[in-house]
């Protein structure tokens, strides 16, 4: 299990897919999305399921991607040049918001870029003391996925989202509770058993009805994401092309500030 870039183990009734690169602070890189798609999948179809609980092995929850992979390596520049499937976010995305079962996250430390997406598409997020979030994509001469767009106005409202999401700015798990992104926050070292009392709690109700309450509120809060993630997967391709997509991920590698020209 040590070696394996995400782990899925499953425990009265609730499952607990843990990202598990610390060295790597949880960057997702190709194979670790992978991963990460078959273990949401699973949660699905695994009966014995009625509550999942998404967190990250020590000291964080999410960096997001794997810049020197993803957004510098090999497989970023073939994808450029890709074939784009039209109207369908990216598979791990689509994975989470298929999810059926209820999801907590539980934010054990930084949840940027990706990995903010992946705490927004829970459906309860605790945060440890530690917790950081941001929207880094704006650095990166990106835009967010389809969280940042569909689910991040719903919950701390459309202004505080265009701020995150035109800022960057990093944000505490203090202020991510004053702005609802969070339901609580707790010392760290009792993260694990917040979350797993509230899983409990959930995982207790009778399944079928657990999956229909989440659908009803699916269909009430944020409706049918497909076109949105379609566009975003559109627009991200595109942006990956430009002179600014380059100069963020070369700045952040070489660890200085960026010079962005707009091209």
């Amino acid at each position: 299990m040590s070696g394996e870039s995400v782990t899925y183990a499953v425990a009265d009734h609730v499952a607990t897919i843990t990202l598990n690169r610390p060295e790597q602070r949880n960057a997702l890189n190709f194979e670790a999305y992978d991963r990460l798609e078959a273990a949401l999948r699973r949660s699905v179809t695994d009966a014995e399921v009625r509550c999942v609980i998404i967190t990250g092995a020590d000291p964080a929850f999410c960096s997001g991607d794997d810049v020197r992979e993803i957004m510098a390596g090999p497989k970023a520049v073939s994808a450029r040049t890709a074939p784009v499937v039209r109207h369908k976010p990216t598979p791990a995305a689509m994975a989470a918001l298929e999810c059926d079962k209820p999801v907590i996250a539980a934010v054990n430390g930084a949840a940027v870029g990706w990995g903010m997406e992946l705490a927004l598409y829970a459906d309860i997020r605790i945060a440890s003391e530690k917790a950081k979030f941001a929207e880094l994509f704006i650095k990166r001469g990106l835009v967010c996925d389809v969280g940042g767009f569909y689910r991040l106005p719903s919950i701390v409202g459309p202004a505080k989202a265009a701020e995150l999401l035109f800022t960057g700015d990093v944000i505490d798990a203090a202020e991510a509770l004053r702005i609802n992104l969070v339901s609580e926050v707790t010392p760290h070292e009792a993260l694990m058993d917040r979350a797993r009392a509230m899983a409990a709690r959930i995982a207790v109700n009778p399944s079928l009805a657990l999956r229909y309450m989440k659908e009803g509120l699916r269909r009430g809060t944020y409706g049918d994401p497909r076109d949105l993630g379609g566009w975003a997967i559109e627009t991200i391709r595109a942006l990956m092309q430009t002179e600014d997509h380059k100069e963020g991920v070369a700045s952040f590698l070489e660890k200085r500030p960026p010079v962005f020209t707009g091209r």
